[in-house]
C-alpha cells in the first residue's frame, strides 16, 4: 500500500504508456472497425461540405427507364448503339465512353437469328436463312461507327479464380505509361482476366478501360476508385481517366512513385500521383483515387432517347466539345451505387465526378505522411493527458480531455475543409478517450484506496475536517519519517492507581471511556491528532500529518478546554465517584505541552506500524507532564510553547531539571485564554507574580527570605484557591 500511494502517478503513467503502445500496434494493424469509423467521419465531412458543383465539359447520356420504354429492353441492337455513336459524333463530342461492356455478339443480327431457324419447323426456312445471312452484320456496323469516332470501351475484371478457365482474356491496351520513379506494378491491384469487348470492337476503339467503379470496400459506399491496375505485363486505367486521355488527344499516362528510403535501388513504396496532358491528380499508395462528391447536377444528364431524336439544335449545345459518358440508371440493370453523400447514383456518374475533380483540381488526398502524423499527434495528446491528470481534479481532467478532443476534431476538419486532406480524428480521439477513462478509473480506484487507508489509519485520531483534508491531499502524508515543527501533549490522570484499585475492570473501562472520549474530541476539534492511549494517558500532537497554522496556540486552547471539561464532569458527578461508595473524590489530570522538532511517520515493522512521533521534543513533553504534581498546577508549558502563546494567561512556574538536559528548563503554568488574561483579576495577579519571580531569581535568604515569603502570601491572598497548591510548592522550594 505504501508503494501504491507513494508512486501513484508513476503507476498511472506506466499504465497510460502501455495503453498508448497497444493503441499504436492496433493502429498499425488497420482493423476494420477503425477503417469503418474513419470512413464514417470522412463521409460526414463530405455531407457537411460537399464539393461545389462547377460546370465542366462532361455530360452523361443516360439509358434510363424512359429510354428503355421507348426503344425496347436492353441490350439494344448494335445498330441502335451505332446510331447513338454517329449522332454524338455528328454533334462534335470530344470523346464517347461506354460504361457498359459489349462482350457478346449481337443476338438481333441476321446471322444470329438464322442459327435458330433449324430449331423450328419453318416452311421456307432455307430461303429465309439465305436472306438473313445476306443482311448487314450489326456488330460490323457498330465497329465501323467506333472507327469513325473517339470511342472508349469498357471491360470488367473477373475474380482471379476464373483465370484458368479464361486465360489471357485481358483486352488490348490503347494507352502508354511512363514512370517517374520505380515501376508501380507491384503496388497496384492485379487483374489477369476480364470480361472484355469483342475483338471487332477493340481494334477500332480509341481507348479501352475498366468500367467498374467499385473497388474493394468495407460497405456499399463508393469512396475510392482504382484508376490504375496491372496484369503482370502492363498497366490498365479506369474509364474516367482513359476517357479524359482520349478527349485530350494524349497517348501516355505519367505515374509517379516514391521510393522506400530515398535510395535509387530501394524500390517503389507508394504511388503518389499521376498525370495526363496538363492535368495532375493525387492517388493513394496503391493507385486509388479519393472521390469528393458534389450533389447531382440535373442538367448534365441527357436521356438516350433524346440523342436518338431529331432535335439537333438543342442537343448540340449539350454535346459539342464535351466528354460524353454513356451509362444506365435504369432500375433493372443493376448499375446503382451509394455515394459518400448518402445518395443513390449510377456508376457512370462516379466516372463523371472523377473527371470533374481532375479538370477543376479539387481533390481529397490522404498524404503518405498522414499515418505517421496521426500517430505522433496521438502520442503528444496522450502525453499531455498523462501530464495533466496528476495535477487536476476529475472535472478539470474531463474539461482538459474535452478540449483536447475538440482540438483533434477541429484540426481534422480544418485539414479537410481548407486543404482537402483526410486526417483521421478517430484514432487519436479513441486513444485519448480510452487513455483518459482508463487512467481516471485507475486514479479513482487508487485514490479511493488511499482514502480508505488514510481513514482507517486516522479516523480515530483526527478531527473530521482534518481527516477530509488528508483524504483530498494524501500526497501530504509522507509515509516514513519526516522532521516537522510540532507541539506535543501528554495528559495523565492523577491518582490513577487508587482509582483502579477501587473499581473492578469493567467499571474501570467505563470510567476511562467516559473521561478519555470527550478529551479526545476536544483535541481533534482543535486540529490535534491522537497519537496513542497509554493506559490512563493520552499522547497527542499538532502540525502533522497536515500543516496546522498556529499549532502551539491551538494546542494551548485545547488543553484549557480539557481542564474545563474535567471540571464539568466532576461538577455533575459523571463518574459517580461522589455519590457512590468508592470513596473517590474529584478526578484530576495533569497536562504537559512542549514544542519543537519531532520525527513523525510510520513507525514499527513492515507488517504492523503506527503513525507516531519520536524525538527529544516528545520526551520533554512527557517529563513536563510528570512535573505538574511537583509544581501544583495541572497544565504546564515549555518555553518553546509559551513564546508562541502571547496573550494567554500564563505564570512562570519555575525552572526544572529534566533528565538528559544539561541546563534547567523554564516551565509556565497556563491559567486561561486571551479573555481571561485581560481580566482585572489576572492582571493584578500577573503583576504580583512577576514581582515575586524577580525576587526569587535574586533572593538572598539571609537578608531577604522574609520579604519573598511575604510576597508569596500576597499572591496567595489574591489568587483563587485553585492556586494554593501552586504557591505552597513555590514556598516549599524556597524554604
Amino acid at each position: 500500500m505504501k508503494r501504491i500511494i507513494g508512486n501513484k502517478n508513476v503507476f498511472i503513467t506506466i499504465i497510460g504508456l502501455a495503453v498508448l503502445l497497444i493503441a499504436i500496434q492496433w493502429r498499425n494493424a488497420e482493423p476494420n472497425i477503425l477503417v469503418s469509423a474513419r470512413n464514417i467521419v470522412f463521409d460526414n465531412y463530405q455531407r457537411i461540405k460537399p464539393r461545389t458543383a462547377v460546370a465542366t465539359p462532361v455530360r452523361i447520356v443516360d439509358i434510363d427507364d424512359a429510354s428503355l420504354k421507348e426503344h425496347g429492353q436492353w441490350p439494344w441492337p448494335r445498330t441502335r448503339i451505332a446510331s447513338l455513336v454517329k449522332r454524338l459524333t455528328q454533334l462534335d463530342a470530344a470523346a464517347i465512353a461506354f460504361d457498359v461492356v459489349f462482350a457478346e455478339a449481337d443476338r438481333t443480327t441476321g446471322r444470329e437469328i438464322s442459327r435458330h431457324l433449324d430449331e423450328i419447323n419453318w416452311p421456307d426456312r432455307e430461303n429465309l436463312k439465305t436472306m438473313l445471312n445476306g443482311l448487314p452484320d450489326n456488330d460490323q456496323i457498330f465497329a465501323e461507327a467506333i472507327a469513325k469516332s473517339s470511342v472508349v470501351l469498357g471491360f470488367f475484371r473477373l475474380p482471379p479464380s476464373t483465370s484458368e478457365s479464361n486465360p489471357n482474356s485481358m483486352p488490348l491496351n490503347k494507352a502508354k505509361y511512363a514512370f517517374l520513379g520505380h515501376d508501380p506494378k507491384s503496388l497496384l491491384e492485379k487483374a489477369v482476366n476480364s470480361t472484355a469487348p469483342l475483338k471487332i470492337f477493340q481494334e477500332p476503339a480509341a481507348g479501352i478501360a475498366l468500367a467498374h467503379a467499385s473497388p474493394n470496400k468495407t460497405d456499399d459506399i463508393v469512396r475510392k476508385v482504382p484508376l490504375f491496375f496491372q496484369d503482370e505485363t502492363t498497366l490498365f486505367s479506369s474509364l474516367s481517366i482513359e476517357t479524359l486521355r482520349v478527349a485530350l488527344g494524349k497517348s501516355t499516362f505519367v505515374v509517379k512513385t516514391s521510393s522506400a528510403s530515398g535510395e535509387v535501388d530501394s524500390g517503389a513504396s507508394a504511388v503518389t500521383e499521376a498525370k495526363v496532358g496538363q492535368f495532375s491528380f493525387p492517388l493513394t499508395n496503391n493507385g486509388e483515387f479519393n472521390v469528393y462528391y458534389a450533389h447531382r447536377q440535373a442538367g448534365r444528364y441527357i436521356p438516350a432517347r433524346d440523342v436518338l431524336s431529331e432535335n439537333d439544335a438543342k442537343l448540340r449545345q449539350q454535346i459539342e466539345g464535351n466528354i460524353i459518358l454513356i451509362g444506365t440508371s435504369a432500375t433493372g440493370l443493376e448499375d446503382l451505387r451509394i455515394s459518400a453523400l448518402g445518395e443513390t447514383i449510377s456508376g457512370v456518374s462516379i466516372h463523371a465526378q472523377i473527371i470533374d475533380q481532375i479538370l477543376t483540381g479539387t481533390f481529397l488526398s490522404r498524404p503518405d505522411w498522414a499515418k505517421g502524423a496521426e500517430i505522433l499527434f496521438t502520442i503528444v495528446i496522450c502525453l499531455l493527458i498523462l501530464a495533466i491528470l496528476p495535477f487536476s481534479s476529475a472535472l478539470g481532467s474531463a474539461v482538459a480531455g474535452s478540449v483536447l478532443a475538440a482540438i483533434i476534431i477541429t484540426t481534422s476538419w480544418f485539414a479537410f475543409s481548407q486543404k482537402g486532406l483526410l486526417i483521421d480524428p478517430i484514432f487519436p480521439t479513441i486513444t485519448a478517450v480510452t487513455l483518459f477513462l482508463l487512467t481516471t478509473v485507475i486514479r479513482f480506484a487508487v485514490t479511493e484506496r488511499e482514502k480508505r487507508f488514510v481513514r482507517s489509519a486516522f479516523q480515530h485520531y483526527l478531527a473530521p475536517d482534518l481527516l477530509n483534508q488528508l483524504e483530498q491531499r494524501p500526497e501530504s502524508l509522507k509515509l516514513g519519517g519526516e522532521i516537522r515543527d510540532m507541539t506535543l501533549m501528554f495528559m495523565d490522570i492523577r491518582g490513577f492507581t487508587p482509582i483502579s484499585e477501587k473499581l473492578d475492570p469493567e467499571e474501570l473501562v467505563v470510567f476511562l471511556n467516559q473521561l478519555l472520549s470527550p478529551l479526545s474530541e476536544i483535541i481533534m476539534k482543535h486540529e490535534g491528532a491522537i497519537d496513542k492511549y497509554i493506559g490512563d494517558c493520552i499522547m497527542a500532537f499538532w502540525n502533522a500529518p497536515l500543516d496546522v497554522k498556529d499549532h502551539r496556540r491551538k494546542a494551548a486552547k485545547a488543553t484549557l478546554e480539557m481542564l474545563t471539561c474535567v471540571k464539568e464532569l466532576n461538577d455533575r458527578d459523571a463518574f459517580q465517584f461522589k455519590s457512590g461508595n468508592t470513596g473517590l473524590g474529584n478526578v484530576e489530570i495533569g497536562i504537559g505541552l512542549n514544542s519543537g522538532e519531532g520525527c513523525v511517520g510510520n513507525l514499527g515493522s513492515s507488517q504492523r506500524f503506527d503513525y507516531s512521533v519520536v524525538g527529544d521534543t516528545v520526551n520533554v513533553a512527557a517529563r513536563i507532564e510528570s512535573s505538574c504534581k511537583k509544581f501544583g498546577w495541572p497544565l504546564l508549558l515549555s518555553l518553546g510553547t509559551a513564546e508562541s502563546c502571547e496573550g494567554f494567561a500564563m505564570l512562570k512556574a519555575g525552572m526544572v531539571s529534566l533528565k538528559g538536559k544539561s541546563q534547567p528548563s523554564a516551565l509556565f503554568a497556563l491559567l486561561g485564554d486571551e479573555e481571561f488574561s485581560n481580566s482585572q483579576y489576572f492582571k493584578t495577579l500577573s503583576q504580583l507574580h512577576d514581582d515575586l519571580v524577580k525576587d526569587l531569581e535574586q533572593i538572598d535568604w539571609k537578608n531577604g527570605g522574609k520579604k519573598v515569603l511575604a510576597k508569596i502570601n500576597k499572591c496567595r491572598k489574591h489568587a483563587d484557591e485553585n492556586l494554593d497548591e501552586f504557591y505552597l510548592n513555590i514556598e516549599a522550594d524556597c524554604c
